[in-house]
C-alpha cells in the first residue's frame, strides 16, 4: 500500500523538514516488506487565496484515486503507536492501494473534506504546527513498521 502526506504549504530547509525525510526514508526501508510504502510527501498551495475550502481543493486532486483518507484533526481518533501499527495494517490488508493522509493549513481543514473522510487522526488536543505534524506523522510510520517487524525502534 502506498502512502501519500498531502499537506498544506511548502516546508523551507529546516529541522522539521529534515525529520520528516529522514522518517519517511526509514519507513520506505523498513516498510517494504510488510507492502506498506514508500510514503511521499505531496505539498499543495492555495496562490489564489481560497481560504480551507481552495486548499480542499488542492489537496483533493493530490489524493490518488480509490485511497483511503485519513485526515489529521484534533478532533480525530487518538492511537497509542501499537495501536496505530495495526490499523495501518488492517487498512493496508483491506486491499486498497494507496493511503492518504492530509494535513492542513494553519486554518486547519474545510468541514466538508473532514467530513468526507475514511477516518480522522489525533495527536492529541493540543493543535500542533503543521510542518511539525508532517516530522510526527512520518515518525509514527515508521514506529509502526517497526512494530510490525519486531524492530528494535519501539520500546513498549
Amino acid at each position: 500500500m502506498r502512502v501519500q502526506i498531502c499537506a498544506v504549504g511548502r516546508a523551507r530547509t529546516g529541522p522539521e523538514r529534515a525529520l520528516t525525510e529522514d522518517y519517511l526514508a526509514r519507513f520506505a526501508r523498513t516498510g517494504r516488506p510488510l507492502s506498506l510504502g514508500p510514503a511521499q510527501l505531496i505539498e499543495v498551495e492555495d496562490k489564489k487565496g481560497g481560504g480551507i475550502a481552495g486548499e480542499a481543493v488542492l489537496l483533493g486532486r493530490a489524493v490518488p484515486d480509490g485511497a483511503l483518507i485519513c485526515v489529521l484533526d484534533e478532533r480525530g481518533r487518538r492511537f497509542s503507536s501499537p495501536e496505530f501499527a495495526a490499523q495501518l495494517t488492517y487498512w493496508r490488508d483491506q486491499g486498497r492501494g494507496d493511503l492518504a493522509f492530509v494535513i492542513g493549513g494553519a486554518d486547519g481543514l474545510d468541514p466538508a473534506l473532514r467530513a468526507s473522510a475514511d477516518a480522522a487522526l489525533s495527536f492529541g488536543a493540543m493543535v500542533w504546527p503543521h510542518m511539525l505534524v508532517r516530522a510526527m506523522l512520518a515518525e509514527q510510520l515508521y514506529r509502526a513498521a517497526s512494530i510490525l517487524t519486531n524492530g528494535p525502534y519501539h520500546r513498549a
